[in-house]
């Protein structure tokens, strides 16, 4: 299975169409932020699309870093972040390749509806990554579909959407396994979250590199 060349969809589409695209930090993230559990420090956000979560930490006192694998998006990314008056850096990398782009290691990272976007057989390589991006003891976030999400015909592991893009729907164990040997796991729940054009059943993971 391959995957689609997401710069493509950066160039041909308005930001409004992408699914993924939304100005409006979700609520899970802000509850860390507001709640005290992560606060600021240096951060990365990993498959940071049009940057909007990254210059939304960055206003909250973080430096934050956002890495994508699409030149478009980290334009755009560059782009709304000058706009807003906030500084960010953003890297064009790939997740899965050797990350020689980045230079630093971070006190947290996160990815927020990426995860589900990576198929299984290069998921160790995408954890083992995000692992060597983040220090000893540093806070990790990652939110992916569950395989109970009932949107894109609601079954079956791998779905299509409408923009052709293949996604991965997860369980729990699959989670918990894949995390385990390197991080320290918090919180793994199935929550529900509201994205631009559908609401869907999330699993939450919050982490510490070991």
């Amino acid at each position: 299975m391959k995957y689609v060349d997401v710069d493509k969809i950066y160039q041909n589409l308005p930001l409004e169409k992408i699914p993924w695209n939304s100005e409006t930090p979700p609520d899970a993230l802000v509850e860390l932020v507001q709640s005290g559990k992560v606060r600021p420090c240096k951060t990365i956000d990993l498959g940071c699309g049009a940057g909007n979560y990254a210059i939304y930490l960055a206003g909250q006192g973080f430096e934050v870093t956002g890495v994508d694998s699409s030149p478009t998006a980290v334009k755009i990314a560059t782009e709304n972040a000058q706009k807003r008056g906030v500084r960010c850096r953003f890297i064009v990398a790939d997740l899965l390749g050797d990350l020689h782009e980045v230079k630093e290691t971070f006190d947290f990272g996160y990815d927020w509806e990426f995860l589900h976007h990576i198929f299984p057989e290069d998921r160790e390589k995408y954890v083992k990554n995000v692992y060597n991006l983040l220090k000893p003891g540093a806070q990790y976030l990652s939110v992916c579909f569950s395989e109970k999400d009932q949107q894109f015909d609601g079954k079956g592991k791998f779905r299509k959407t409408q923009l052709e893009t293949t996604l991965y729907f997860s369980s729990e164990s699959e989670i918990r396994d894949l995390f385990s040997p390197y991080f320290v796991i918090k919180e793994l729940k199935t929550i529900e979250i509201n994205t631009k054009f559908a609401s869907h059943n999330v699993i939450y993971s919050f982490s510490e590199r070991r």
